[in-house]
């Protein structure tokens, strides 16, 4: 497809906007470069390779999952069969792939998707995302591969398999979280986290943010043994979210570290993972020096240490500064792990 010089023009700004550290005026870009379609597919495709920043390789991947040209799937299975690949990166590339797994190249999709869902050596936040997407072929399709990951050397991927093998089946999941977003909470909470994993993508940001502050309103209500229970689904609305880059409950995953008596579910470190930022690490470290569980005093490190290398901060930085005056010595014990 020719493009006209001003299109050019004005794809590559906006392809140099997807890495700008302002998240409005990046979401902006996004949406621009989504309605100009097929025209910014390969500047785009170029972008998820050459791009000096991984935030805008990531928007750059999840532009082309928005677009949905097949042109992309083969880059992004390319891009999937890297170990090295930064976890935001990965999961936004597997967006793509996950839109053509029923299509014509679908075979190749799944495959590549089956392999990094398998392999216990990538992210666990990526494989996830492997596992989110595979759902899209239905439970009997992928019904092998979650019995094979019964004895996976990852809690995350076994407590995720686990959940899929044991769940029947939910009526209109997408009406369910649909309900609850305008405050009608089911009265089983294992519903609703299983209907968020099953029809997150059919919400808006919007609307899944609002299923994050009914049920922390309905978390605050219950006793303690309950409480936790609720805060099963909070944690799938939170993943939903930053797996579709958005940072919108930011504050809420904050909060939740800050206030956090033991350790949370893993969905809320792999959120973080993909869209945490300087605002965040206070907290890590906050919640890490009164942690007094390993398995997650270890997490937290590896979380901090993920943020810390995707925004490219060094000891200088002002938030890097303060947790360090305030916690002489957390750097380095995080930095070890």
């Amino acid at each position: 497809m020719a493009i006209k010089a001003s299109s050019s023009k004005q794809i590559d700004a906006l392809i140099a906007d997807l890495g700008i550290e302002n998240a409005v005026k990046r979401e902006t870009a996004v949406a621009r470069l989504t309605l100009l379609g097929a025209r910014a597919v390969e500047r785009l495709i170029a972008a998820t390779a050459s791009a000096s920043h991984a935030n805008a390789r990531t928007a750059a991947w999840r532009t082309l999952e928005a677009i949905g040209d097949s042109r992309a799937l083969e880059p992004a299975l390319a891009a999937l069969a890297s170990r090295d690949l930064e976890s935001s990166v990965g999961v936004a590339a597997i967006g793509v792939a996950r839109v053509h797994l029923k299509g014509a190249h679908g075979a190749a999709a799944v495959d590549r998707l089956a392999a990094v869902l398998l392999d216990p050596t990538r992210h666990e936040a990526v494989r996830l995302a492997a596992l989110r997407g595979l759902r899209e072929l239905g439970a009997t399709a992928i019904a092998p591969i979650v019995a094979s990951l019964a004895d996976d050397p990852s809690a995350t991927i076994r407590t995720e398999a686990e959940l899929d093998a044991a769940s029947g089946p939910v009526d209109d999941p997408a009406a369910l979280v649909a309900r609850a977003a305008d405050g009608h909470l089911p009265d089983d909470p294992t519903s609703l986290r299983r209907a968020l994993k099953l029809a997150a993508e059919s919400l808006s940001p919007e609307d899944l943010l609002k299923v994050v502050d009914r049920v922390r309103e309905r978390e605050g209500s219950e006793p303690a043994g309950v409480r936790d229970q609720w805060r099963l689904p909070r944690a799938a609305a939170h993943l939903a979210l930053a797996q579709r880059g958005s940072r919108l409950a930011l504050y809420d995953l904050r909060e939740s570290l800050e206030t956090a008596r033991g350790p949370l579910p893993v969905e809320f470190l792999t959120a973080m993972t993909l869209v945490g930022d300087a605002t965040c690490l206070e907290a890590i470290a906050a919640a890490r020096a009164k942690a007094l569980d390993p398995w997650w005093r270890k997490k937290l490190a590896e979380l901090f240490r993920d943020i810390v290398a995707r925004e490219r901060l060094t000891k200088r930085h002002a938030a890097l500064r303060r947790i360090e005056k305030r916690w002489p010595g957390s750097l380095q014990s995080m930095a070890d792990g």
